[in-house]
């Protein structure tokens, strides 16, 4: 029987000119090597929340850009209806003064037919004149031109067998527009085709006035007689 010696442990065999570090992997034995198995890699992890994340923020980020993209276009169209809303104003308003305007002008016209447009009246007359133009009153009614009721408005009625159709054969007072908007009607004459009548062509009336040439008028006259 083998005494122990107190005090003293039981240390590992060790071959003769091994150094105490050689020891130090065999006192966990073959067993703690099979334990430690091999770790899921910590990158691999947060690769994926990461791009979860960042998948939500660019759904967050195209609809928060869609709703941007409608507040500018609604807006834009609020814009260009107040602008519009604005223009419509001004020209009512402006159609509205040009109204009242018109009797000075129709006065300033029959003033001007009977020469009595002289001296300082006139002046004045012409600076006004000026002033609407500018304002972008337009004056028309012509004679000659082809009745049209959306602008002439008739106040006498004949027959002519000169014309092809119903023509404006007076202006008895002229029409104005601003714009594209009609505020008075020209107040016109109409002729219409003499019933049963045919219109003449155009070779027809060249003749005519062909007809009425010296040697027309020597036929007429009646010439030497030959012989």
């Amino acid at each position: 029987m083998t005494e122990e010696t107190p005090g003293f442990e039981e240390k590992p065999d060790v071959p003769s000119g091994a150094t105490p570090e050689d020891a130090a992997p065999q006192a966990g034995g073959p067993d703690s090597a099979k334990e430690t198995g091999p770790a899921a890699p910590a990158g691999d992890v947060n690769d994926i929340a990461l791009t979860a994340q960042l998948d939500q923020v660019r759904t967050a980020l195209a609809e928060r850009t869609a709703d941007l993209q409608r507040l500018q276009a609604e807006y834009q169209n609020y814009r260009r209806r107040v602008e519009r809303d604005r223009v419509t104003v001004k020209e009512i308003a402006v159609a509205k003064l040009l109204t009242e305007l018109l009797p000075v002008l129709d006065d300033i016209g029959r003033a001007r037919e009977h020469e009595e447009l002289v001296g300082g009246f006139k002046s004045v007359a012409e600076s006004l004149e000026t002033i609407v133009a500018k304002m972008g009153l337009q004056q028309f009614g012509k004679e000659g031109e082809p009745f049209d009721p959306t602008i002439h408005e008739a106040l006498m009625h004949s027959y002519a067998p000169d014309v092809t159709e119903d023509t404006c054969v007076a202006i008895l007072q002229p029409g104005y527009r601003f714009g594209e908007r009609t505020i008075r009607p020209a107040r016109v004459a109409v002729a219409e085709p003499q019933p049963g009548a045919t219109p003449k062509s155009a070779e027809e009336q060249a003749g005519e006035s062909g007809s009425s040439g010296p040697s027309a008028q020597g036929k007429d006259s009646g010439g030497p007689d030959e012989g």
